[in-house]
């Protein structure tokens, strides 16, 4: 009789084990839950305030909020010159900085007579020696320079390894999409800081978000350019420098045979997206169908991104 009562006992003291255990395991299923409610909830505000909100009720004109010029390096890629053609639309009167300036002919003639803005190129090749920057500066001296567009070499989005990259390439990325941008950025901000107000906007790549095997330059000057950024936002926000680092994703360009899609939008529309989010978010991708791409590949774990970006490159 006492066994069966032992017995008795034992098994109520399971049962209720067993019933706090599956109790807590709800507990902590409906914690998760919510947690990641809350997450998906908070992600979807952020997308419609950064990237649907400031294009049904814009800001006024970027040119009276920022200033009246823009300084646009590497002007030739076709995401600068749409880039800076939306400011232009907005009044804006460009400074082209490129190697090429048959690259920027077409667009240096044709913003004046569309938008009644100046425009003006100086070529400067930053791989022979630095005597560029005291062109710029002479060039910038007394003109309310209200932005700088940092544009990264599409030559960096090619697949490569390292050991395939030459030391001259090596060297001149190196130089261009760390040193270049950083000395570029220094050589307005006075101006800036000096009016409170201005605007540095860094493109650089969605390729930073995750290591990339083939494009380790590219991740690696996309890593720098994204977190020298931020850390300049926070370092100057508070005197009206505002600093945005763009991650796009694929853009159609004919250069590279690249068909437009929802996902991969033209360099014009890109560029309408983008600059809706000058004062909004200091870090996007500018163009929402490539924030939903950024969101997905965050959550993919490394193991399964590197085996298909192995797979995708070879």
């Amino acid at each position: 009789m006492a066994a069966v009562d032992s017995f008795q006992l034992l098994y109520k003291e399971i049962a209720r084990f067993c019933s706090f255990y599956y109790d807590t395991l709800a507990l902590v299923g409906a914690l998760y839950t919510a947690s990641k409610a809350v997450i998906l909830l908070r992600n979807c505000c952020s997308l419609v305030r950064v990237h649907f909100l400031p294009r049904i009720f814009p800001n006024k004109k970027l040119s009276h909020r920022f200033g009246d010029w823009a300084v646009i390096y590497d002007s030739a890629a076709p995401v600068a010159l749409a880039y800076s053609e939306e400011l232009a639309r907005q009044g804006v009167s460009i400074i082209f900085v490129t190697v090429d300036p048959n690259a920027v002919g077409d667009m240096a003639t044709f913003l004046p007579q569309a938008y009644g803005v100046e425009t003006v190129v100086i070529v400067a090749d930053f791989s022979q020696d630095q005597s560029a920057l005291k062109l710029i500066q002479e060039v910038i001296r007394g003109k309310d320079i209200g932005f700088l567009v940092n544009c990264v070499e599409e030559a960096l989005t090619l697949p490569q390894n390292l050991m395939e990259v030459n030391e001259e390439s090596l060297m001149g990325a190196v130089n261009k999409n760390t040193a270049v941008m950083t000395l570029m950025t220094r050589l307005v901000l006075p101006g800036m800081l000096q009016r409170s107000r201005g605007a540095v906007v860094n493109i650089a790549t969605g390729a930073c978000c995750k290591p990339l095997p083939g494009r380790v330059m590219l991740t690696a000057s996309m890593g720098y350019l994204n977190h020298f950024s931020q850390a300049l936002h926070l370092e100057y926000r508070s005197r009206g420098i505002f600093v945005q680092s763009l991650i796009p994703f694929q853009i159609a360009s004919t250069r590279q045979n690249v068909k437009e899609g929802l996902f991969v939008p033209k360099p014009h529309v890109y560029a309408q997206h983008a600059i809706s989010t000058l004062g909004v978010s200091n870090c996007t991708t500018g163009y929402w169908p490539h924030t939903l791409q950024y969101g997905l590949i965050r959550c993919i774990p490394d193991w399964i991104w590197v085996l298909g970006s192995r797979l995708f490159i070879s």
